[in-house]
């Protein structure tokens, strides 16, 4: 009898590659190059971190007056994030896209060659206007052309290029404002041209068209078209939107009330660049690899968990003495950080429409705007009266009440929702790739969830025509 063959098992290098394999592996192209864009545009984001500085050392302006451009900019955020979403659904995404970052990168441009007081703060508003006007169709455009299964590990990917593209270019503008500030500012616009570039060579439009088959089964039900009042009224999404602000006033605090924190405990500004520095390494180290632990698990338990890792993480800087132990907490809340993003964006898409994606999507990166816009007030305001320790106390308790928000919201969701990564089992009927087709899903009871992939290729530049992938959001 012939000694059966074992294959050895996959050991260290070899482990890693397939891993790394099959991260990324099943994704259409479509995504890799909106993934390039995103990577792109990240590595040009110097002005929004170095502005400050920017203000107090380069123009000579006061600390209170770099704060207020600060909120200006941050209102800009607030006010584009709606608007941008009904673009994203009645113009399109391409469209959206395009302007958005067409008009970054002329506001970007502008904002360095201006003196006045008065013209800074209003050109900033622009800019904060336009660099967040593209989140909700970046975003939708992702769920149109990534299937249900991968959602999950494609929005992983691209807050991992975001990460990427930030530590990157963290690190390239303290060298490149040894050259002059003003080489920032070009130097962002032109890679934001860039990134705009390469939105209309290789990205075809997939926002689905009214009318069509996809739709067929919403309309069959009367399902009515979504305005921003249809997503006002969707208790069900806004208590989602209401809990992502309370984490991401949690996660704001970490880069104005942290230093803030730590300067007063006689902690130095290097200082606290090695401790949020932990953040971005462990994100461009871990986020990958705990995405595929995580994304065909249960977002009930994950978002509950990275409700109380973020809450109990920021809780634990009251308890810092040291570099290390402030870097500890930083640990905690950022594994929070990871496991949150994708978990909390594939929520998002179960809950919108086909044809309200742009404006579900422009309602959620509202809560980010807004938690930017108040979260320094808010730490400032607390460490002031109360002290540090009472605002460290007091992320806990938030965190914990967010926990307790997701436990009880999704606890009352139907399954088809609530799922993590296999929407097209749930119905029954599985996603179908074609080269420039898409295979429709089945429709939610509530119409509020319909599934379609498509994985059509983008050769060459969308001005030769379009391609239309109806899908999920």
């Amino acid at each position: 009898m012939p000694t059966p063959i074992i294959e050895p098992r996959p050991r260290g290098l070899s482990r890693v590659r397939r891993a790394a394999v099959e991260s990324v592996s099943g994704l259409p192209r479509q995504f890799w190059w909106l993934w390039t864009s995103t990577l792109v545009n990240r590595l040009g984001s110097f002005v929004a971190t170095f502005l400050a500085l920017y203000l107090t050392v380069e123009r000579g302006y006061s600390a209170s007056y770099a704060g207020l451009v600060g909120a200006v900019y941050g209102l800009g955020g607030v006010i584009s994030s709606v608007g941008a979403g009904v673009l994203t659904d009645r113009l399109g995404r391409r469209p959206t896209m395009l302007a958005a970052q067409l008009a970054t990168a002329a506001s970007v441009a502008l904002l360095g060659f201006m003196t006045d007081p008065v013209a800074i703060a209003a050109v900033a508003g622009l800019v904060g206007m336009a660099s967040n006007a593209s989140r909700p169709a970046v975003q939708a455009m992702m769920a149109d052309i990534v299937a249900p299964k991968d959602r999950v590990r494609a929005f992983s990917l691209n807050y991992w290029a975001i990460n990427l593209g930030f530590a990157i270019s963290s690190t390239a503008a303290g060298l490149i404002a040894e050259h002059g500030y003003l080489a920032l500012f070009l130097g962002e616009a032109t890679l934001v041209l860039a990134c705009a570039l390469v939105v209309f060579c290789k990205l075809p439009e997939s926002r689905p068209e009214v009318g069509g088959a996809a739709d067929a089964p919403a309309d069959a039900a009367g399902a009515e078209r979504v305005s921003m009042l249809t997503v006002l009224r969707d208790g069900r999404f806004m208590t989602v939107v209401g809990l992502n602000l309370l984490l991401a006033l949690l996660f704001q605090q970490a880069y104005v009330s942290m230093p803030v924190s730590m300067g007063r405990a006689g902690f130095s500004s290097a200082d606290f660049g090695l401790v949020i520095a932990v953040n971005g390494v462990l994100i461009v180290l871990l986020q990958i690899p705990v995405t595929r632990f995580i994304e065909h698990r249960s977002p009930a338990m994950l978002l509950i968990g990275s409700a109380l890792l973020a809450g109990y993480g920021f809780g634990l800087t009251a308890l810092a003495g040291s570099v290390a132990m402030y870097a500890v907490a930083v640990a905690v809340w950022t594994l929070g950080e990871i496991i949150n993003s994708p978990t909390q964006m594939g929520l998002v898409v179960r809950l919108s429409p086909l044809h309200g994606r742009g404006r579900y999507q422009g309602m959620y990166a509202l809560s980010w705007s807004v938690a930017s816009l108040t979260a320094p007030l808010l730490g400032g305001t607390v460490i002031d009266h109360y002290g540090a320790d009472v605002l460290w106390a007091g992320c806990a308790a938030v965190g914990t009440v967010a926990a307790l928000g997701y436990g009880l919201l999704l606890r009352n969701l139907p399954e088809r929702a609530a799922g993590s990564g296999a929407a097209a089992a749930d119905t029954g009927k599985a996603d179908t790739t074609t080269a420039g087709a898409a295979a429709a899903g089945a429709a939610d009871a509530d119409g509020a969830d319909t599934d379609v992939a498509d994985a059509g290729t983008a050769d060459g530049c969308v001005g030769t025509g379009r391609g239309e992938m109806p899908s999920n959001r």
